[in-house]
């Protein structure tokens, strides 16, 4: 479990915190908070009390497996054909992108959105004059908006579900233009509008239903507080400004390099499909849902994950070239593809190494440092890195913390005076005065940006260090 999001998650479900004011840090939050991840973390919250951390990794295992299981069940007809390196291509994309395969909420949001894939194109195909394809076109209304209430209160890409609708009804409107022997999109244009709407019936009726766009400003970085979030946060910024700062520049130019080619590779099969029409409605909607996932990709390199389940499907059923066909016949290639394969098996055997049988990052997480701090506990407030933060308030719930990843809660003002603390070690020293905080913990290797605030508090006579260890720094005010 490298995601440190998860332990915040966690904290909420243990305390009900659902909606209203935050309970977890004690700075000033904005209000009302709407939790729209109440249900995943009920979910995670219930896996973790029966099993703890590993059941929770099996967990997650089986949700990703499912997600581009869901994907590929519509074009399973044709992965039986599919040339040997393609899979074995897919494999290493996987490997690569491992550390994006984490149990947060975003998960749940791809498993429904791979239920509505299947579900969507078996309503294409469905002839609504029958009475008993009617009573299916019933049922499958239900479950379509039994799974919008339910991914509305799960994760805020809920409205992924209406554009996924939206797409269908497009393409299907298109057909019909041309060919009159497709089916009327009218039924499409019924499912977006139901799960447009859906959200409403929660009691946050309106704030909740807004909230994806309050999502997509954060990633765009449109209001000022947006801003500093899309900026200042790794995951929210674009692959190519990744690898320019030469930040995880293997995965980053992966990333730029996939999603700009998946983004080519879409616009020019729609585009030759408009003059020529050789495209079925299967490919059509895929190439559709790949440039637009490559568009979110390139935006903020958290989004692969949109992306990764598209394009290991469009990998795994396009259609086999002469080339390939030649290639698979070498007698060298089972020899190649097995030991590309035990090359890639030993890299991953090999990243498992640093992990214990927790399941936990002790690396990410202050795992030692917080129960050294539970058995010295200290009068005032506490200061602490953003990252360490959800999971201070999971295993030490007895103290509020300064922040954690809920940066949606956070003003501008807020977040930048947190990250000036960074840069001016000297506004750190009078604010924690002002505030009343008397003891600080910080990171010494994952995203470590406290460096000079550490080394002044080293030289500053009111400041002493009580505690570290291989990744993490505990210091309290002397006057304590």
């Amino acid at each position: 479990m490298t995601d440190t999001d998860i332990w915040w998650h966690l904290a909420c479900a243990r305390d009900h915190a659902v909606s209203g004011k935050d309970s977890l840090m004690w700075t000033v939050s904005r209000e009302p908070w709407i939790n729209v991840h109440e249900y995943f973390q009920q979910v995670v919250y219930r896996v973790f009390e029966f099993g703890g951390a590993p059941l929770l990794v099996v967990f997650k295992a089986l949700l990703w497996g499912s997600v581009f299981a869901l994907f590929l069940f519509p074009f399973r007809k044709e992965l039986r054909s599919i040339p040997k390196y393609r899979l074995l291509l897919a494999v290493i994309l996987l490997f690569i992108f491992r550390y994006f395969f984490e149990i947060r909420p975003i998960v749940f949001s791809l498993v429904f959105l791979g239920i509505f894939w299947n579900l969507f194109f078996i309503l294409s195909k469905m002839e609504l004059k029958k009475k008993k394809n009617f009573l299916k076109w019933i049922g499958l209304l239900f479950a379509l908006g039994l799974i919008q209430f339910t991914w509305s209160k799960t994760q805020g890409l809920f409205i992924l579900g209406p554009i996924l609708a939206f797409v269908f009804l497009f393409i299907r409107f298109k057909q019909r233009l041309y060919h009159t022997r497709f089916s009327p999109s009218n039924r499409f244009l019924f499912v977006f509008s139901l799960l447009l709407l859906i959200p409403l019936l929660h009691q946050e009726r309106l704030l909740l239903w807004l909230y994806p766009f309050n999502l997509f400003d954060r990633l765009i970085g449109l209001s000022p507080s947006a801003t500093l979030f899309a900026s200042e946060i790794i995951e929210n910024r674009s692959p190519i400004v990744l690898f320019f700062n030469q930040e995880k520049m293997l995965v980053s130019g992966i990333s730029f390099l996939l999603s700009l080619s998946c983004l080519c590779y879409g616009i020019i099969s729609i585009w030759k499909n408009l003059i020529r029409s050789t495209m079925n409605f299967k490919e059509e909607i895929l190439s559709f849902w790949l440039v637009l996932t490559a568009i979110l990709a390139l935006i903020a390199e958290r989004n692969m994950v949109l992306l990764l389940p598209v394009f290991i499907t469009l990998l795994l059923s396009h259609r086999t070239m002469n080339f390939e066909k030649t290639f698979e016949k070498l007698k060298q290639m089972p020899l190649i593809l097995g030991l590309l394969f035990f090359f890639v098996f030993g890299f991953w055997v090999r990243s498992l190494l640093p992990y214990d049988k927790s399941m936990v990052s002790s690396n990410r997480v202050p795992v030692q440092a917080v129960e050294w701090m539970k058995s010295n506990p200290h009068a005032g407030k506490l200061f602490n890195d953003d990252r360490m933060g959800g999971y201070l308030a999971w295993r030490n719930p007895s103290e509020a913390t300064y922040i954690d990843g809920r940066f949606m809660l956070k003003t501008a003002a807020f977040f930048e005076t947190y990250l000036s603390y960074a840069k001016k070690p000297e506004t750190f020293l009078l604010d924690t005065k002002k505030e009343g905080i008397d003891r600080a913990v910080f990171p010494l290797q994952y995203y470590a940006r406290w460096n000079s605030l550490i080394e002044i508090l080293l030289k500053n006579k009111e400041w002493k260090l009580v505690y570290r260890d291989t990744n993490y720094v505990v210091f309290d005010r002397i006057d304590y």
